[in-house]
């Protein structure tokens, strides 16, 4: 049987490491559809779990890599045919089974969601689990009734992954967006992908007043912790914020002020455990609503052997867009 690369993951008593190993099919965890893996990316949880700043791999060894996109090798099931393209994002991967960083993946075909025809395998792995989140983002501020006329919307962390497809999208539906972000070098790249303003992201830090001046008809977060907390305090009456993310950190220094007083919803958005049917509305949003010029435009290919010296920089903060690693 032809052996593939991947790169694993190790835990001992003097900590863990990670290397580049020699597998077979035979290695790979259980599961009704195999997939050769084409393309990966790099999303915050990534690295987290190469760098180990944070207990995301629950089993071990383990694969990291929470997403993967290539062509189905062979199915059990009769929704996948050889040769379909598809993606996996989260159910575990990376958690408690094995992940993308490999040239080979075998998954439960419930997992599986078919790459729509607008996309190639690189464009899924540049939309990967941060754009997928981000269409969720969108589809809660949507469920929650918000509308283009309803006022400005803010992104925070909007140079990275999350931020960067939020952006795009909210534009191309007709959204006003303002993004935050400390990165003021990247005002062009924001303009570009559809940002109206930007704003420095120290406006957030300040300790949070109770109620603020109403700002924002509606947010989506990946930071968390005091910058989430103003948002809430700056957002308007009715108003939502969809949560996804805690890069600055996992507290809320706020109050019910917000909530009770303003009748303003704070949506959780989780991607890991979504429903399918949730999963495959989010992909043909993502078609429909994301301009593939722009989503090119925030993406940057690597070998996958870049991995390593790129997992420390994403959970620093120092990484722009969005990260495709060619797997094959």
């Amino acid at each position: 049987m032809a052996g593939f690369k991947a790169l694993l993951a190790t835990k001992s008593d003097d900590g863990q490491s990670v290397d580049w190993v020699e597998m077979t099919e035979d290695d790979l965890m259980e599961g009704d559809v195999t997939i050769r893996v084409t393309h990966s990316t790099l999303n915050y949880k990534d690295g987290l779990a190469i760098t180990g700043k944070a207990p995301i791999i629950r089993k071990w060894p383990m694969i990291p890599g929470v997403d993967l996109a290539g062509v189905v090798e062979s199915s059990k099931s009769a929704e996948f045919k050889k040769g379909d393209s598809v993606t996996v994002n989260g159910w575990g991967l990376s958690e408690t089974h094995y992940g993308g960083y490999a040239q080979m993946a075998r998954v439960n075909a419930d997992w599986v969601v078919p790459i729509p025809k607008q996309f190639n395998c690189s464009d899924a792995m540049a939309i990967g689990t941060a754009g997928y989140t981000a269409m969720l983002c969108v589809l809660a501020l949507e469920d929650h009734d918000l509308k283009p006329d309803s006022g400005p919307v803010l992104v925070t962390g909007a140079s990275g992954g999350v931020g960067s497809v939020a952006i795009a999208v909210l534009s191309k539906l007709g959204y006003e967006v303002v993004a935050s972000t400390g990165r003021t070098e990247e005002e062009d790249y924001l303009k570009y992908l559809g940002a109206s303003e930007i704003v420095d992201r120290s406006e957030f830090s300040g300790k949070p007043s109770m109620l603020g001046k109403e700002r924002w008809a509606g947010a989506i977060d990946s930071v968390g912790s005091t910058t989430l907390a103003n948002v809430l305090s700056q957002t308007k009456y009715y108003g939502c914020v969809a949560a996804c993310g805690l890069a600055q950190g996992p507290d809320l220094p706020t109050s019910v002020m917000p909530f009770i007083l303003r009748g303003i919803t704070l949506q959780g958005v989780e991607s890991i455990m979504v429903p399918k049917p949730r999963r495959v509305q989010a992909w043909e949003r993502l078609a429909k609503d994301l301009e593939v010029g722009k989503l090119r435009a925030m993406a940057v290919a690597h070998p996958l052997e870049d991995v390593l010296e790129l997992a420390p920089q994403i959970v620093e903060g120092k990484v722009r867009g969005r990260v495709v690693f060619n797997v094959s």
